[in-house]
């Protein structure tokens, strides 16, 4: 049979995984998805029993593929199905394990089926037919392109779930004081008055390339990442050791931003970039500041972007904060195809009313951007 299921990334090589992808996200990269794995992040002990699908022809030539995972929880995904699963356990129905397709705890709109796209169909038909033995209930692929959503909608049994992220896009700004221009004076106020006062707390930033950290500035970076997930009772789904595959594997792909109170770091911005793209992804301080993360998570970014000649910034999955200082709402995709037909139309009635919602308050978010409008 042409479909193939690897339990490592290692298995094929980084130059035919990477030949698949038309467009090449950090993410979607062997290095990321292997660091993952070999790092200890990404395996059947965290939930994540690596089950990467191929679609082959006959000379074993791969045609298509995706990143897949058998999960054993719905942690670190991003597209929440909690109250299925817990729907599924009132009714003794098994919702666990289910297969995903996605790239773990990155919630970040790219290629999951990659290759040749009507392979890439075979693979999914394949994929679907082989759940029940397989004893999955489901297959879910999370933040997929428009182009997969329109192979996916043709196809029995796929229903389509919608979210809302805000992204920030560069306008051709001159400089920050350029993009400050184009907004609302109350908003623009703000802002300044926002990064005064980091600046009045003597701090100041530092972006170095993945190459140009240390091993103990990496552990700085991973203090502060950890310290995100231990103030609010849980363990980091990152290890150590993730961060220094990635700054072997990708350098060049790899900017943080230190941020230092004298010469003493005091929090960080992990970022990743490619093309026209800045994908902040991984922030954390070790003590408090006024208004810091607002500076260190999205201005120094904008900045940078504007700096650099970077057209998009993508500063992570979370809402209204980043709306009212300029990052434009921007609707996501996720596909689910769920085997127990109960399931599937009670899901399909909550997902056509949850769609409508979701419209709304993208449309009502973009009211609220502190653009100007005529005179102000």
């Amino acid at each position: 049979m042409p479909l193939i299921t690897l339990d490592s990334l290692n298995t094929l090589s980084a130059q035919e995984w990477d030949g698949l992808c038309a467009r090449p996200q950090p993410f979607l990269r062997h290095a990321f998805l292997s660091a993952l794995e070999d790092s200890g992040s990404v395996c059947a002990e965290t939930g994540w029993q690596v089950a990467h699908a191929l679609w082959q022809d006959d000379s074993g030539r791969t045609l298509a593929a995706m990143p897949g995972y058998v999960k054993s929880h719905s942690f670190g995904e991003y597209v929440f199905d909690h109250a299925w699963a817990d729907a599924c356990y009132r009714a003794g129905i098994d919702y666990y394990p289910k297969l995903l397709g996605a790239v773990p705890f990155s919630p970040v709109t790219g290629a999951r089926l990659l290759g040749d796209p009507a392979a890439a169909g075979w693979l999914l038909d394949a994929l679907t037919a082989g759940l029940p033995q397989r004893q999955l209930s489901s297959l879910h692929i999370n933040f997929t392109t428009p182009a997969e959503g329109d192979l996916l909608a043709g196809r029995e049994g796929w229903l389509q779930r919608l979210g809302c992220q805000f992204h920030w896009q560069n306008r051709g700004y001159r400089d920050f004081q350029d993009f400050l221009d184009g907004l609302s004076s109350r908003k623009r106020k703000q802002m300044r008055k926002e990064r005064e006062q980091v600046a009045g707390q003597g701090i100041s930033f530092e972006w170095l390339h993945g190459h140009e950290l240390s091993e103990l500035q990496w552990d700085f970076v991973y203090q502060c990442y950890a310290n995100t997930y231990y103030v609010r009772g849980r363990e980091p789904y990152l290890n150590r050791q993730f961060f220094s595959l990635l700054a072997e594997r990708m350098p060049q792909l790899i900017r943080v931003v230190l941020a230092k109170q004298g010469t003493r770091p005091v929090a960080m911005a992990f970022s990743l970039i490619k093309g026209d793209s800045l994908y902040g992804r991984y922030w954390g301080c070790l003590a408090e500041f006024d208004r810091l993360h607002f500076e260190t998570c999205f201005y120094q970014g904008m900045q940078h972007a504007i700096e650099q000649g970077i057209q998009r910034f993508d500063a992570g999955a979370q809402g209204e904060h980043k709306l009212i200082r300029g990052f434009e709402p921007v609707l996501t995709e996720s596909w689910h195809y769920l085997c127990h037909p109960g399931l599937r139309e009670a899901v399909a009635h909550f997902l056509a009313e949850e769609q409508a919602g979701v419209r709304r308050y993208a449309e009502q978010a973009r009211e609220l951007l502190p653009y100007r409008h005529g005179a102000d």
